[in-house]
């Protein structure tokens, strides 16, 4: 099938979709996870051939991001479920004003019609994305980068089984098949089809999308976020935020790219973050980070000279940039001159110096002493997510149901006119 003809497809679901009730939806979610699980031997032998191929050509940390085993099948299968569970946004009044003259307005959220989302390697995507549209009401087309295909396909054939179980459209959700750079083109420009567009993956991928749409797009993802120690640091506590942020899951845009530390306590944290960062966990046997030094931090340890690019880099890999700043203030302007504007830190005991980077700092989520990996739709309580908006426009930071809805206002009156 031809992405136009999916477009087209889709188009027509649409309606289905929108004047489903949550009941509807919700017995359709259940019966995708359960498709899903059913079907996990067939979805990893897909996924194995994708990992073979994909095997000497992406970089460990991103071959982890397209491997799955029946664990991360069963979490996607749940988290469908958890979607199911959640309130259905449509129809919701988000406000209610009667007006002097009588008349009863109603902002009312309704979905947003075809929502296309187009993503790199990441299979777990595909189940989230399409349980997220498809309980706020939309028809869902995906286009998956071309590593992860056979593995997409597999869950989209799974879903797709329990969808037209529960009496909705098959239709409603559809992969395209063709993994070229056409397709991708085919979507960013398919107004009249495409309702919204929503890029997930790497900077490039989402640059082309903003560049060159023709269809409404919110910009996601790109994350060169940033953790700031500050002078009044638990170095301690700084350790332990350092490392989950840039270790845990260092292939993710909410992983730590960039440590700020305060020229006053560098000669202090700095040694102690290497033995954490590289000396420790090669003792464990588990990947040391390269540390990318600016010439202030390079004097206290040794490590790789920071580059030109070192700063502007979501590296998504066990790299990470150190810089040594005056304070608060240069560690803020650092960050206005450098992110992306996902998720940044700072780790204190100084309430002031918290407030100050707080207000200073302008990104879609802003964390005091706590870990950048948190921003992520189930962390925030939105169930799976669709994407860290990074925009400020309609929606921002984790995307949740909510945020994949627009509004209407429907306006009740007893025959007033003007």
């Amino acid at each position: 099938m031809t992405t136009q003809e999916l477009l087209r497809r889709a188009k027509g679901a649409k309606s289905a979709m929108a004047m489903a009730d949550t009941q509807t939806k919700n017995r359709a979610l259940r019966a995708m996870a359960e498709a899903l699980a059913d079907n996990t031997q067939s979805i990893l032998t897909a996924n194995g051939l994708d990992v073979i191929e994909a095997k000497g050509t992406v970089s460990p940390v991103m071959l982890d991001r397209l491997a799955l085993n029946e664990e991360r099948v069963f979490s996607m299968a749940q988290g469908i479920r958890d979607v199911a569970a959640l309130p259905d946004p449509v129809g919701a009044v988000l406000r209610r004003e009667v007006r002097p003259n009588g008349l009863v307005m109603e902002k009312t959220a309704v979905p947003m019609g075809v929502i296309a989302i187009i993503y790199e390697s990441r299979p777990n995507v595909t189940s989230d994305a399409a349980a997220l549209a498809l309980k706020a009401g939309s028809a869902c087309v995906l286009r998956c980068g071309k590593q992860a295909h056979r593995s997409a396909a597999a869950i989209v054939t799974a879903l797709r089984q329990g969808l037209s179980g529960a009496g909705l459209p098959q239709d409603a959700l559809g992969l395209v098949e063709d993994a070229t750079r056409q397709s991708a083109h085919e979507l960013m420009t398919a107004a009249g089809l495409v309702d919204l567009l929503i890029p997930r993956g790497g900077a490039g991928l989402i640059r082309a999308c903003v560049d060159n749409a023709t269809v409404p797009v919110i910009e996601t993802g790109t994350g060169i976020c940033h953790i700031y120690v500050d002078r009044d640091a638990d170095l301690d506590m700084a350790l332990s935020i350092v490392e989950n942020a840039k270790c845990s899951r260092p292939s993710v845009c909410n992983a730590a790219e960039v440590c700020l530390v305060h020229r006053e306590i560098a000669g202090a944290f700095l040694p102690r973050l290497k033995g954490r960062l590289v000396e420790a966990r090669g003792r464990a046997g588990l990947p040391p980070v390269e540390l990318r030094l600016d010439a202030a931090a390079a004097k206290v340890i040794a490590g790789t000279p920071a580059g030109p690019d070192a700063f502007d880099t979501e590296f998504l890999d066990h790299i990470l940039a150190v810089k040594v700043v005056d304070g608060v203030e240069e560690a803020c302007g650092h960050i206005a001159a450098h992110s992306t504007g996902h998720s940044e830190a700072i780790v204190t005991r100084d309430e002031g110096a918290a407030q100050r980077f707080i207000r200073a700092v302008d990104s879609a989520a802003v964390y005091w002493n706590a870990s950048t990996r948190f921003t992520d739709g189930g962390e925030f309580g939105l169930g799976c997510e669709m994407g860290i908006s990074t925009q400020r426009l309609h929606a921002r930071g984790p995307m949740g149901l909510a945020e994949l809805c627009s509004y209407k206002y429907v306006v009740r009156g007893t025959g007033q006119v003007r």
